[in-house]
């Protein structure tokens, strides 16, 4: 590769590494990035080194990020052909250490922690240009380096649609299960130790670290899922079993809406609680095991608790500013 070639990818690198950081940047410039990416292997290559540099950047303290811009910005006959024309200063500086100093960086970057409020939901691009739906309540930490992209849900949901490299595997663990990607995107949501994912596009392969092999539906350890499928990991049973699913249905808490098949009310009441501005209790213990399927608005959860008496054996009642939920029989 000449060095007119190589300035000129990482150039444009620079520009991609700062509009996919856009906050108000549009859909489309996922996909023109995607296209762009596709076009040539030494682009995602030149955009992978921006993107290690500029989280590097991030890490000095201030004034050394300020002399290191001052230095690279300064006008000259070699820099000033390196400024990227709608790269922010951090640009601009993983730019041209991409090009010049590379290899004299470390290979891991610090851990990045992302923590959503109640009823808070969020969009998030990661380094490698993969972006993150982080649901109400919930926490994310990355930690990215040479050989992986490691993502832990801590609890909550997060929706992935992430960019493949079969030379870096992207792995989201949760809890005792770990779901790799293989060209995906897919929902992940962890309730304490349990956890469904619904694929929306492509696959994805996920293992069970905590229970023994065969211990899952499929008669093995590990099982991979395909679009349309969502998988649910019991941790009473260690079991992973499989049903059907829409991406309508999948993404439903995107659009303020929580969609249930089949699962624990307890479960039920977990999630709802990542949304509701009053926590719900289950008082009783036998009401958690009881099974329901149906839609929650996230703008209309007091109303779906006065109805659920319809639904359920329960009585709804409310104190100290909780929601409680109990047998009909209780005192």
């Amino acid at each position: 590769m000449d060095k007119s070639m190589d300035e000129k990818i990482l150039h444009t690198a620079a520009d991609w590494w700062t509009r996919l950081r856009d906050p108000n940047g549009a859909g489309a410039t996922m996909e023109q990035w995607l296209e762009w990416t596709s076009a040539d292997e030494r682009h995602l290559e030149a955009f992978e080194r921006v993107t290690e540099l500029g989280n590097q950047l991030g890490t000095l303290d201030d004034a050394t990020r300020q002399q290191f811009v001052r230095e690279f910005a300064r006008p000259g006959p070699v820099r000033r052909r390196w400024i990227p024309l709608a790269a922010a200063a951090s640009a601009a500086l993983a730019l041209v250490g991409g090009y010049f100093a590379w290899n004299g960086f470390a290979a891991n970057t610090a851990p990045q922690v992302y923590v959503n409020a109640v009823a808070q939901n969020r969009n998030i691009t990661l380094p490698d240009g993969s972006t993150v739906a982080l649901g109400g309540a919930s926490t994310l930490t990355m930690r990215f380096s040479h050989g992986e992209r490691h993502v832990e849900l801590g609890g909550g949901e997060a929706f992935f649609q992430v960019v493949h490299n079969m030379q870096r595997p992207f792995v989201v663990t949760a809890g005792k299960v770990s779901i790799r990607d293989v060209g995906t995107a897919f929902d992940v949501r962890r309730t304490g130790q349990r956890v469904t994912i619904a694929v929306t596009q492509g696959r994805v392969q996920i293992a069970d670290h905590g229970g023994a092999p065969g211990s899952n539906a499929t008669g093995t350890g590990s099982l991979e899922a395909v679009a349309g499928q969502l998988v649910s990991y019991d941790p009473a049973t260690s079991a992973m079993s499989i049903g059907s699913i829409t991406p309508e249905q999948a993404t439903a808490w995107r659009s303020d809406r929580l969609e249930f098949i089949n699962e624990p009310l307890g479960v039920v009441i977990a999630n709802v609680n990542r949304y509701s501005t009053r926590p719900v209790h289950i008082a009783d213990a036998d009401l958690e095991t009881l099974t329901y399927t149906g839609t929650i608005k996230t703008g209309a959860i007091d109303s779906w608790l006065d109805a659920l008496p319809q639904v359920f054996p329960l009585r709804v009642s409310e104190n100290a500013g909780q929601v409680i939920l109990a047998n009909p029989e209780r005192k």
